[in-house]
């Protein structure tokens, strides 16, 4: 470690035993100000400054190294256990938020096992079996604790029906964030983004443990920058963008996005998480048709480079340049998300809508282009 990496460790911790001394002082301010989400963005971000180069350590010691092959973009092995930091860091300001319901427990159970997961996998490998079992299990136990998605209460089997859609949607998320993570800094910059947006619109609504949660996952995600971002020296790991995934999850089905308008409650969070949506969706089309998956267990481990991030670096762009780009993308759409909820007229909301279809449409033009520059291309950075 470096003198300059020691005193910026130093520094660190430092900041983490203050914010997380008992409440009052800046705790209290920040309270009694209506910044309370600053204080836990904080201390998210510098547990993070602290337990990052750990993780990094402890990947070395225990063998957990992603090893360069043809399909990667880096050339030297790094450390891939950077996930064990974000959650440690996320629940760090949770718990010391002290303000706690039954989904808040839901989520943290949940997140502990999808993280446990991705650890496992991350380490000793798991199959991919294994690793649907437990993203189901762990989208259960969410449900279990009362978070759900809303739907009416004269549909017939409503909570079943619920509970299905609730599970299917948090799988969902969690692999499109884990297939995100292919290049240095995107999961980490979306999960930051993503959250952020989360965050301001609970905030913006009074939805306060919403605003909570989502300010210590943008500490979290923000932080783990510093070590992820172009030339990496950590790696989230599928412990890290699983986890990352499934707490975003959460969040969409923990907000109260529109109580009258079910355009403007079914938007929101599909705008906000809008990218890796479409990036699964279309990806897994493109790989049905073209037969390289026929059922979920292919679909799982498939790992190709024709996912969003990857047709854009074949276009040209570096990889700093294409986490830039899809994370602009995202935070288009997050805007659109946001004043749709402010929008008073039914037109007005359509036309935002019909906004955010063409900013997908540019995406597909996108996709296909990246797909047909000739394969000699693929490597270039």
């Amino acid at each position: 470690m470096t003198l300059r990496h020691r005193g910026i460790f130093y520094l660190a911790a430092l900041a983490a035993l203050l914010l997380m001394l008992p409440a009052g002082g800046f705790s209290a301010w920040t309270w009694t100000e209506g910044l309370r989400w600053t204080y836990l963005f904080l201390i998210a971000v510098f547990a993070v400054f602290l337990l990052a180069p750990l993780s990094g350590r402890l990947a070395v010691l225990i063998g957990a190294m992603d090893i360069p092959d043809a399909r990667k973009v880096h050339t030297v092995p790094v450390p891939r256990i950077g996930g064990l930091a974000v959650y440690l860091a996320f629940m760090a300001a949770v718990v010391r938020n002290q303000q706690f319901s039954r989904e808040i427990y839901g989520i943290m159970l949940g997140g502990t096992i999808v993280f446990l997961l991705g650890f496992a996998d991350d380490w000793k490998g798991l199959s991919a079996r294994t690793r649907l079992f437990w993203q189901v299990a762990a989208a259960l136990i969410v449900t279990f604790f009362g978070l759900r998605l809303s739907l009416p209460q004269a549909l017939p089997h409503v909570r079943l029906i619920s509970t299905v859609l609730s599970v299917l949607w948090l799988v969902g998320i969690i692999n499109a964030f884990n297939f995100m993570d292919g290049i240095d800094g995107l999961a980490s910059s979306m999960g930051a983004v993503c959250a952020l947006l989360f965050l301001g619109i609970g905030w913006n609504s009074g939805q306060y443990p919403l605003a909570f949660i989502s300010a210590a996952l943008a500490g979290a995600c923000a932080g783990f920058l510093r070590v992820n971002w172009r030339p990496a020296g950590v790696f989230l790991g599928d412990s890290g963008s699983t986890f990352i995934g499934f707490i975003l999850g959460c969040l969409a089905l923990y907000g109260a996005w529109a109580t009258d308008n079910p355009a403007v409650s079914l938007s929101t969070p599909l705008l906000v998480l809008g990218i890796p949506i479409f990036d699964i969706i279309y990806t897994t089309i493109s790989r049905i048709r073209n037969g390289s998956v026929r059922n979920v267990r292919e679909w799982l481990e498939y790992a190709g480079k024709d996912h969003f991030h990857h047709r854009l670096m074949k276009l040209g762009l570096g990889v700093e340049q294409t986490v830039g780009f899809i994370v602009l993308l995202n935070v288009c759409l997050g805007l659109g998300a946001w004043t749709i909820r402010h929008t008073a007229s039914t037109l007005g909301t359509w036309l935002l809508l019909a906004q955010s279809v063409l900013i997908f449409l540019i995406v597909v033009v996108l996709m296909l282009l990246g797909r047909e520059i000739k394969p000699a291309k693929e490597g270039r950075p």
